[in-house]
């Protein structure tokens, strides 16, 4: 079990003094501090003997780049959630430093840093495909602090305030996030008890949950994952506050929610987020078509998307590549599905429905999440596909099998089988299609469908007889022969 310590273990290396005092009263009043969390941060420390963290499983750009920090008078650790994974024996991909060094001074310290970001001032640090995150400790009072910070009804749009490392645990969002790796001594340091939730199995919030959501709403989102990846609980006292605040949801950048979405449903528990988002009530704030649909108690369309992310995970625990157009397809196939039904007419090529609900549904979800162009046309296609597997004809069959979407239309066809036996059928036989060779399949297939619907999925074996051509008459006075 971890334990805490009152003196720190090792020989220290020289470090800079940190900008300013903490201001305990006047800061910790901003932040609206809840009285579990204490009225001051409270430093634990558990040193090398007491945790599980190894240098071999930290990257060595990110080695690379604390050791020049520190060895450059500044004071610099590894923090947020590769401490917590790392402690949690898993194996991050991402590494963040926190550090006193302004981020000038971090781009003076390494010629392959590039500062980013108007909202928070950071420093990446790139070592090939690699890229370090250095942040500057960030303060809680903007009166004696360095740098400038704006907050707009409630939200922190510019957060570029210089502190404490004291200060910057505050300003983490959740309490398993705000831990510190020191590598001068090789201890973890604890501000805010987060720890104690790791061994709790819990996701609590730093200070008063809705004044932590005003600032940045992205947070519930995050909490919803993090409990999803962690397979933690959230707190009662930090979800309390989504059904009032989701809607500030929509005030975020769309394309900052695309990211999002990605850390959610592509890197491996994306059934499991999708499950918590719906159970902590935001998912009609991220995907409001999707919600729409599922409310209409459609349990093949859940099957569909539960299959789906379920298909992902296992792609992506098995290092095989997955894209995001098709898993947005899969979220948003029965709003389109239900709107083409809808707007097709009776003796209409269905194909105008089709591209009307599909360019309805995608621009509505653009609103939400800023899928890129790229993305949307391969789902449109993905879309449109799917009713030219009922036409079982030859030049037809053909020309959708050498369709550059073909493959991912036809495992999206395989996702539908809950819907009815008929697509079920139609699945199976396009998946024996495929096993044939041309000609064999090509001898079994009709000219042109003969009666039935389009829907069939048997095709006939009798092919058309071919048309008689009709002779040419020769214009009228005109002789054979010269």
């Amino acid at each position: 079990m971890l334990a805490a310590s009152d003196n720190e273990a090792g020989a220290r290396r020289r470090f800079r003094p940190c900008h300013r005092k903490l201001n305990a009263p006047k800061d910790f009043d901003r932040l609206n501090l809840k009285a579990r969390n204490d009225a001051k941060p409270v430093l634990r420390i558990i040193p090398r003997e007491q945790h599980t963290i190894s240098r071999k499983n930290i990257s060595k750009a990110a080695l690379r780049v604390l050791y020049r920090l520190n060895e450059a008078g500044y004071t610099a650790y590894l923090v947020g959630g590769a401490v917590r994974d790392l402690l949690l024996g898993g194996h991050p991909k991402d590494f963040d430093v926190a550090t006193s060094a302004t981020p000038d001074e971090v781009k003076k310290l390494f010629r392959n840093c590039r500062l980013i970001g108007r909202r928070f001032r950071l420093a990446h640090v790139v070592y090939g495909n690699e890229i370090i995150e250095v942040a500057t400790f960030r303060g809680t009072s903007e009166e004696e602090g360095e740098g400038d910070r704006h907050i707009v009804d409630g939200r922190i749009v510019r957060d570029n305030v210089w502190g404490t490392i004291e200060e910057d645990a505050l300003r983490r969002d959740f309490r398993v996030n705000a831990m510190y790796y020191d590598i001068s001594d090789f201890s973890v340091r604890d501000y805010v008890g987060g720890i104690q939730d790791l061994h709790d199995r819990v996701l609590r919030l730093i200070g008063d949950p809705t004044t932590r959501y005003r600032e940045d709403p992205v947070r519930m989102l995050r909490a919803a994952r993090l409990a999803a990846k962690l397979d933690f609980r959230i707190d009662p006292e930090a979800s309390a506050p989504f059904s009032e605040l989701g809607p500030l949801l929509s005030g975020v950048a769309p394309a900052r929610l695309f990211d999002e979405s990605l850390k959610m449903f592509l890197t491996g528990h994306g059934l499991k987020s999708f499950r918590m988002l719906e159970q902590c009530g935001l998912l009609k704030f991220m995907f409001p078509a999707t919600a729409r649909a599922l409310k209409r108690g459609d349990k093949a369309l859940r099957s569909l998307i539960e299959q789906g992310l379920q298909n992902t995970d296992e792609r992506i625990h098995e290092g095989k590549s997955v894209t995001p157009a098709f898993l947005f397809a899969v979220l948003l196939w029965g709003e389109v599905r239900d709107l083409a039904h809808t707007w097709t007419t009776p003796g209409k090529d269905a194909n105008e429905a089709w591209s009307r609900a599909a360019m309805h549904v995608v621009a509505e979800q653009c609103q939400r999440v800023a899928i890129p162009r790229r993305f949307t046309i391969t789902m449109e296609e993905i879309w449109s596909l799917q009713p030219r597997f009922e036409q079982i004809q030859r030049k037809k069959v053909f020309r959708l099998l050498a369709h550059p979407r073909f493959r991912a239309a036809f495992d999206f066809l395989l996702l539908r089988a809950a819907e009815s036996p008929a697509i079920g059928e139609l699945g199976q036989w396009w998946a024996h299609a495929q096993q044939l060779p041309h000609e064999t399949l090509a001898a079994a297939l009709p000219l042109q469908q003969h009666g039935g619907s389009a829907g069939d999925t048997e095709p006939s074996a009798r092919a058309s007889a071919p048309r008689k051509r009709k002779r040419r008459r020769k214009p009228a006075g005109k002789s054979g022969t010269t």
